[in-house]
Formats: structure tokens, sequence, C-alpha cells
């Protein structure tokens, strides 16, 4: 068996590719053309985010058994394509909860204590040539205690936040998920509430929820306009769940104070953006997950999904479970790409 490797293999991978009698083969990939000619006959592919793992990428390497994503997020691959051709979607979730959750509170924290501005104009010499000036950060810099902190998406990595922005002193913490009840909420001292109602009461919003359909654009001109003038917005998640002409437009008028975004609709985000010459936006560039620790463990899991798929076992994490019911079908007609790889029907029940 093969697998493909878009970029270079990290930390133990060979030797876990190695030691499963599996061969790999790298490669850089800009294009989905460049992608169809390193994955090729492999019978699984280690993806990033881009280029996008497509219909067509999929269709095209009819060996391919299963893709890994590197991190939580597998909205670069075509999931509905990949249960409909019997190709396994892994991710390893729960592998950047504490970095993501991190870097939110750091951005919540630059932006509520001025952190950026403050190193910035002391570097120009504003401390030392301008003292006085020192004085116009006493009435923009907030504390975060006695305020209400509102978080869309409480999965792992919005409860790990809200950990976090407890210990700040907040006076409430309200989140957002249709999917979460409020039995859960409660032993993170957590109020759950409609969109809406978190959009018009919260202080500072911090973004957790996956990009789907239903979260595109959910940061919109309307949405913006029902947010307080002082509301402060980050968002670590996926660029897409908020309207960047929409940000910008509500930045430059004054609808809300302030943003710190990790990620953006486009990435990278063009230099000419009109959010990157906002002076109340802060970008960084999509990192939030990022950290030494991180690479390593998660460099293991991605190839040990790929190892567990082919050797007929459970992966850390499978995005499109579905696709079971798609593979089993496949076995009793034609099965394709799985034809020689063991049944995994009972091993992967998720």
């Amino acid at each position: 068996m093969k697998v493909a490797l878009q970029g270079r293999a990290q930390g133990t991978q060979k030797e876990l590719y190695e030691k499963a009698g599996i061969d790999i083969i790298e490669g850089g990939c800009r294009t989905e053309d460049e992608m169809i000619e390193l994955i090729g006959d492999a019978d699984g592919a280690q993806v990033g985010i881009m280029p996008l793992t497509s219909r067509r990428v999929m269709e095209s390497c009819t060996k391919l058994k299963v893709v890994s994503r590197f991190g939580v997020g597998v909205d670069s691959i075509d999931i509905d394509a990949a249960t409909e051709l019997g190709v396994m979607v892994c991710n390893v979730p729960g592998s950047n909860t504490t970095e993501v959750a991190d870097h939110a509170m750091s951005l919540m924290l630059s932006l509520t204590r001025r952190i950026y501005d403050a190193i910035r104009t002391t570097r120009e010499g504003a401390w030392a040539d301008r003292p006085g000036a020192i004085g116009e950060y006493a009435g923009t810099i907030r504390r975060l205690a006695g305020h209400t902190v509102g978080i869309v998406g409480f999965g792992n990595i919005g409860r790990a936040f809200a950990t976090r922005v407890r210990g700040f002193g907040v006076s409430r913490i309200l989140a957002y998920d249709p999917y979460v009840n409020q039995l859960a909420a409660d032993l993170y001292g957590v109020t759950l509430v409609d969109f809406d109602t978190l959009a018009a009461e919260a202080d500072c919003i911090s973004v957790h929820c996956s990009a789907t359909d239903e979260s595109k654009y959910l940061f919109n001109a309307d949405t913006f306009r029902r947010m307080k003038p002082t509301a402060l917005l980050v968002n670590t998640a996926r660029g897409p769940i908020v309207d960047g002409e929409a940000l910008a437009d509500a930045l430059e008028s004054g609808e809300i104070e302030a943003a710190a975004l990790d990620v953006t609709e486009v990435e990278p985000l063009p230099s000419d953006n009109r959010l990157l010459s906002i002076p109340n936006c802060y970008i960084t560039p999509h990192i939030a997950a990022i950290s030494a620790v991180f690479r390593t463990e998660t460099a293991v899991m991605q190839a040990e999904n790929i190892i567990r798929i082919l050797t007929g076992e459970k992966p850390h994490g499978l995005a499109n479970p579905e696709v079971i019911k798609t593979v089993a079908i496949m076995r009793h007609t034609d099965p394709g790409r799985w034809a020689g790889i063991p049944d995994f029907s009972t091993a992967l029940q998720v």
C-alpha cells in the first residue's frame, strides 16, 4: 500500500508508516492537478488546507480510500463527494483545543488592553517623546471583569475558552449552539441563548463554530447593526463565518468597536484588503492552532488515522461516518477502491 503526503513527513510519521509496511511519497501541491499527480494511485493521503480536496481530485485518484487532515477542520474537503465515493475523511479532534482557546483569549485581551497599539506607539517613541500621550489609553483600555462575554459554538474549543475567560471575573458567559443542551453548558457556568440575544447583549464575542452552510456569514451587516457599538469580535474559527466586507463597514462606521481575526474569507489575505488598513482590526495569519507540541502530536495522529483505516481499525476522528454505509454497500457489489482492504464494519462504528 502507498500513502501520499502533501508536504514533508513530520516527527515520527516515516517510522510509523514503515512499521505498518506502507510506502510513502512526499511532495508539494499548489493546484488540483498537482494534487492529483501526487496522490495518483495512493491508498491514502495526508492533505492540508490548499489546494482543496475536491470531487475531481477524489474521482481522479481511484485507489484513494482515506484522506487525513492536519488538525480539526475538514472544510477544505468535499465531504459529500467523499461519502458518495467511499473515501474516509479523518481529522484529529481535540488536538489543538488548548492552542486555539489560548489564542482567542490572547486576541481578546489584545483588544481590551490595546496591547498591539501600546507596543507600536512605544516603539515609535511616544512614551519617551510624548509622555502625555500615554494618557489616551486611560479612556480606551477596558477590563473584562463585570462584562458579558458571548461564545458562538460551544464544542471543545468553545468550552476551553469559557474556562479561560471565566477567570477574568466576567459577569456572564452566554453561548449560542443549537446542538448543545443547557445541562452541558451548566457545567461551565454558561447560559445558552439564541444568536440574536447573544449578538445584542455580549460586550465581547468569540467565535468557535464550524464552517457550514448554516454558519456562513452568520456575522453580517444585520448582525453588526444589532451588536453594541462597544462590542468586540474575535474569530479563530473559520473565515466565511464573518462577512469581511460587512465587518470592514461596521468597523469604519463605528457600529462595533474592534475585531481580531485569525481567519479570513480568503487566505492568505491579499495585502490590499480593506481589513488590513483598519486600525481597530487586528489580524494574525491563521496560527491559532499552532504550537510545537501540536505539530508533534498531531503529525502522529494524522498518520495513525490512515494506518488504522487501511488496517481495519478505528481512527482518531471520522468526519463522515455515513461513509461506512457506502463502503459496506460497495463491498457487496463492486468493491472498487476498497478491494483487498480488511472489513472494518464493526471496528469503525462511531
